[in-house]
């Protein structure tokens, strides 16, 4: 469900970093999450994100949700922008 959403997403950021940004500057409008990804890649991200109350979805693959994003290799994590 949430790989159609990264396909449908006109604007969105992938990885831990960019996301973080994206998170700050409170242009998220949903946060996307590998669940095989690290919980020490992806903890910082969640927390900032329950802190801002950006709702978060989890998908089962990195590599699946790479995919979905148009890249060869797999996505801990993708942000939605608004």
């Amino acid at each position: 469900m949430s790989y159609e959403k990264v396909l449908q997403a006109r604007k969105f950021v992938i990885g831990t970093k960019q996301t973080v940004k994206a998170l700050k500057e409170n242009i998220v409008q949903e946060l996307i999450v590998a669940s095989d990804a690290g919980p020490k890649v992806t903890a910082m991200v969640v927390d900032l994100a329950q802190e801002l109350n950006v709702p978060i979805q989890y998908v089962d693959s990195k590599k699946k949700l790479g995919k979905a994003c148009g890249i060869q290799v797999g996505a801990s994590t993708v942000a939605i922008i608004r």
